[in-house]
């Protein structure tokens, strides 16, 4: 659904609603990322009540809304809409499927299970960035790609009707680890608190997931318009669009079980400071092939940390907070969509693409900093 989105709708804002202002165009960005983002708080706490499964299926009911309307778009606050629908549909069904392999994943498997989830996700966007590329530049931006998503949902809601639920394998972690008597209950104010500011492990963790989606969502939207000022076709945008998640989902099959086995520190660290690097060399590359090594590049930093910083959070979080724990990590760094939107298309406004890549660069860089100071070792927690 999110690869559909990625190679057409920042090209869609410019040529068919006409909107010459980056802050503009990257607003779909920023519904997004902040639906998502307050979605995911409240889905660890709901999935925690309702069950797994039936927030899974919730979550791709409404996605069926969101390329609907963007094929009948007849003004961009509609496509904001579909976002902002696109964010809850993902902030509901993304969510699940990182908590239930958690569930049914031993304490030393969680990198290798969260791997696994995040390397089929980001090959899906990696493959529709590109299959969305091909059709628009073959037919138009709408609404032949956006058929594609339809077919989708379909199949989410199947597939999501034949999982079962994975409580009773949490029940059973909770009473094995005995966190019913040993570890008093803690509110969701505390949860937020903990994952937020008052764990150095779990806050210093949130700022690097933060960080890494604040530098994907300039990405997202500011890619298309850099590389068409560059020159390049819509294809070859759409190529490159697509290797940056391709490589991140490829890698993700042997960066998670890697932390596994090394830890969690160094690959978060060094992940943070591989995405500053690339994005910096993507701006001084001035060649296609160039330009397609950056974004492999930029999906290795990203692989680097994303299992790792989720199974981090189920290190230090217990069985029976884990879940809201990690809809709060999952708010915050999914927040860094949003706000790398904004401040990208702000940048970009005042003083020009170029400027919004270099500059958004500086947070990761910064994340991998803090990371290297204040972050303990979580795998043995």
């Amino acid at each position: 659904m999110v690869g559909i989105e990625r190679t057409v709708l920042p090209l869609l804002g410019e040529e068919q609603f006409g909107l010459a202002s980056a802050s503009a165009a990257l607003s779909f960005i920023i519904s997004f990322g902040f639906s998502k983002a307050i979605v995911n708080y409240f889905a660890g706490q709901i999935a925690d009540r309702l069950g797994r499964k039936k927030v899974l299926l919730l979550g791709w009911s409404v996605g069926l809304f969101v390329p609907i309307l963007i094929i009948f778009a007849h003004a961009w606050w509609v496509i904001i809409v579909a976002n902002i629908l696109l964010g809850i549909n993902q902030g509901l069904a993304w969510s699940m499927t990182v908590n239930m392999k958690i569930d049914i994943s031993k304490a030393n498997q969680r990198g290798t299970a969260v791997g696994l989830n995040e390397f089929a996700g980001y090959s899906g966007v990696a493959i529709m960035a590109a299959v969305s590329g091909y059709i628009a530049s073959s037919y138009s931006l709408r609404p032949e790609p956006f058929y594609i998503g339809i077919g989708i949902v379909v199949v989410g809601i199947l597939l999501s009707l034949i999982v079962k639920d994975t409580g009773e394998h949490l029940k059973l972690q909770i009473k094995n680890s005995g966190a019913g008597t040993s570890e008093p209950t803690r509110s969701a104010k505390e949860v937020f608190a903990l994952t937020t500011w008052r764990d150095k492990s779990l806050s210093s963790i949130s700022f690097a997931g933060l960080s890494t989606n604040l530098k994907d969502g300039m990405a997202w939207g500011l890619f298309p318009i850099y590389f068409t000022a560059a020159g390049l076709t819509v294809g070859q945008i759409g190529t490159i669009v697509a290797v940056y998640p391709a490589a991140w989902g490829i890698f993700q099959l042997f960066t998670g079980t890697l932390s596994d086995k090394i830890g969690r520190k160094v690959l978060i660290t060094y992940g943070m400071w591989t995405q500053a690097a690339a994005l910096w060399f993507i701006l001084a590359a001035d060649q296609y092939w160039l330009w397609i090594a950056g974004a492999i590049l930029l999906g290795l930093g990203t692989a680097m940390v994303y299992p790792t910083l989720q199974a981090a959070i189920s290190d230090v979080a217990g069985p029976e907070w884990r879940a809201s724990s990690m809809g709060v990590y999952r708010f915050w760094r999914d927040s860094g969509y949003a706000f790398g939107a904004l401040m990208a298309g702000i940048i970009a406004d005042i003083l020009g693409v170029n400027w919004a890549i270099g500059l958004v660069a500086l947070l990761p860089f910064l994340a991998g900093v803090l990371s290297r100071v204040r972050l303990k070792e979580t795998i043995n927690s």
